[in-house]
């Protein structure tokens, strides 16, 4: 389907530019969400007669994104979730919930705003996009940890699922010396020199 683009669309295009994409993209999001028109010839023509208001308003709103970016960029939040040792969340972390983290940071973003190809799973640094509008987007940066200690380490760049996994192979490898005999044991030799003294001696 050919389609006017209202705004500009990633990978797509910007305002005016016709396009075409596939019918299911265009019915079930472009066109409902007022950011195109079905390119045809009435609606060419009162594209083209609205054109100077549609690019004003979005200069408008660009704007008003760009000075509205400054609260959000770089901002960095904290969410606290239950994990399995190998760092996997019990649950995920939605849009939702990075929404409210930001809201509790004084950063407004909407859910629509969050670009999340997937919830978040597991624990670790994971940096998001915020489209605040078609032509301006930021980065945030999520914290997820089991515990407010674990997530001030991360935020300090180590990373937690890596110390502990070094650590758990130092625990298992502690006990085992590689200079010993295979089957020996340092009693072994210890209790053998005597016995042999005591034979001499009868």
């Amino acid at each position: 389907m050919e389609v006017i683009l209202l705004e500009r669309v990633e990978k797509l295009g910007g305002i005016g530019d016709v396009v075409t994409v596939k019918n299911g993209f265009a019915r079930n999001y472009l066109l409902p969400r007022k950011k195109a028109l079905r390119a045809n010839e009435a609606n060419r023509k009162v594209f083209e007669a609205n054109r100077a208001r549609i690019e004003s308003e979005n200069a408008e709103l660009r704007s008003a994104a760009e000075a509205s970016s400054k609260g959000v960029d770089g901002k960095t939040v904290q969410l606290i979730r239950q994990a399995s040792n190998t760092g996997q969340l019990y649950g995920s972390v939605s849009a939702r919930d990075i929404v409210d983290a930001l809201d509790a940071e004084g950063a407004k973003v909407t859910k629509s705003q969050v670009v999340l190809d997937r919830p978040i799973k597991s624990i670790g640094m994971h940096e998001i996009r915020i489209a605040l509008h078609p032509e301006v987007a930021v980065t945030v940066k999520v914290n997820v940890a089991r515990s407010p200690e674990e997530a001030d380490l991360q935020a300090q760049g180590i990373d937690v699922m890596a110390q502990m996994f070094e650590r758990d192979n130092a625990g298992f490898t502690e006990d085992y010396d590689p200079n010993a005999e295979p089957g020996a044991t340092a009693t072994t030799g210890d209790e053998a020199a005597p016995a042999e003294g005591d034979t001499a001696e009868a």
